[in-house]
């Protein structure tokens, strides 16, 4: 199987892979422009249902307009999805849950699950399912967690750099744990002008002294893995 990829950051924590012409996309949230995003992908993965991740209008509205193309996510937001798919008059069958400890191959890409909570953002409010995911032992996103990945480390990790869930140290210890080849700054869509910055310093700071190397992109920019 082809390994080499490219990885392309949208909107907040949405990037889009492609493999030999094939492509799939993570996390199309409200921060993202979807329809720019799915443009041309077989499959959509969902880490969890909050609105920043998973944006139900154009993700419908492109569920519609390309008959082939299925999504999986946690069991709560597939189930949501898929009333509105049949309320659309589509097949929720292209909806399918997705949990931790999976194994499968879409779009080319052979997919392996990890995780399974949402990290805390406050005792008074509830944790949701949070699925990240590893594609071709190579790119693991994450989600809304720190969880470390078992097995093998992935070449390339998505780093979520500020949420209502995480403060600046947390995120510099999951680059310091994880120690990956890559690590590529996600999941940024609360942080201004100035802060952006200041944080991409520290991650980078963190991810050299850790051998890792961090891979800036800007929205619709891509990198080559593999």
């Amino acid at each position: 199987m082809p390994t080499e990829m490219t990885v392309t950051k949208f909107g907040h924590a949405c990037i889009r892979l492609e493999k030999s012409g094939r492509r799939l996309v993570i996390d199309p949230g409200s921060f993202t422009d979807v329809p720019t995003a799915l443009e041309g992908s077989e499959h959509i993965l969902v880490t969890h249902e909050h609105a920043d991740h998973l944006d139900e209008g154009p993700v419908l509205e492109y569920l519609a307009a390309q008959p082939a193309v299925t999504v999986r996510a946690p069991a709560v937001p597939a189930a949501r999805l898929a009333e509105a798919a049949v309320a659309a008059g589509l097949d929720a069958a292209r909806i399918i849950a997705a949990g931790p400890g999976e194994q499968f191959e879409v779009a080319g890409f052979a997919v392996r699950t990890v995780g399974g909570q949402h990290a805390l953002i406050h005792p008074q409010i509830p944790v949701v399912a949070n699925t990240g995911y590893i594609l071709d032992d190579l790119v693991y996103h994450p989600g809304d967690s720190y969880i470390v990945p078992p097995g093998p480390v992935p070449d390339t990790v998505l780093v979520p750099l500020s949420a209502p869930w995480s403060k600046l140290s947390e995120t510099l210890d999951f680059i310091v744990a994880v120690r990956a080849r890559q690590v590529i700054p996600v999941h940024d869509g609360l942080l201004n002008g100035r802060g952006l910055p200041m944080y991409r310093r520290h991650a980078g700071t963190f991810a050299e002294r850790y051998g890792s190397t961090l891979t800036v992109l800007e929205e619709g920019e891509s990198t080559w893995i593999g």
